[in-house]
């Protein structure tokens, strides 16, 4: 094992973003019985130390390849293509327009069933953007443009936990009654 790998050569993995999710949890269980600190007790402490680098490193590189968001962004970067979702705020017109109208349907909600049909358009949205990752990263290899539903799903995602706090929200208030 070479730490200096990316995550898809440590993982042994095309550096695609379609990924078969049991081929990557198979793969870390297995680099982890590997790279486990308990194996390395009778070579030393500096043997162990460096078993829990290569153990931090695995899991670094699982946490990003199972994830279709951080593997999106993973490749991007790997592409000379950074998400730089801090600097880069930029995004469509019809895109803004969307996230106003989700944000006052948010708003607005006073029940359950509201919010769960925002979070059904909110799962949709999820869905088209990671097959539209699947195009542009896999198919025509324009990273520049998957960037940017990077910063969309990136939104999206941010989104979705606040309508499921809003559910939270109103499934506490209605068990107080």
């Amino acid at each position: 094992m070479n730490l200096q790998s990316n995550d898809f050569e440590l993982f042994g993995l095309a550096p695609q973003f379609v990924q078969d999710r049991q081929s990557i949890d198979a793969r870390w269980k297995e680099l982890q019985r590997e790279a486990h600190p308990d194996k390395f007790v009778a070579q030393g402490a500096a043997a162990q130390r460096l078993a829990m680098q290569w153990s931090a490193r695995i899991n670094e590189a699982y946490q990003r390849l199972k994830d279709p968001l951080k593997r999106a962004a993973y490749l991007c970067e790997l592409n000379t293509a950074p998400v730089n979702a801090e600097n880069n705020t930029a995004m469509p017109t019809e895109f803004l327009m969307q996230q106003m109208a989700w944000r006052e349907a948010l708003d607005e909600a006073s029940g359950s069933a509201e919010l769960d049909d925002l979070g059904e358009q909110v799962q949709c949205a999820r869905r088209d953007v990671i097959q539209k990752f699947e195009q542009l990263l896999d198919h025509e290899h324009d990273y520049q443009k998957a960037v940017q539903q990077v910063r969309a799903l990136m939104f999206i995602e941010r989104f979705d936990r606040d309508v499921h706090a809003r559910l939270d929200q109103i499934d506490a208030t209605e068990q107080g009654q």
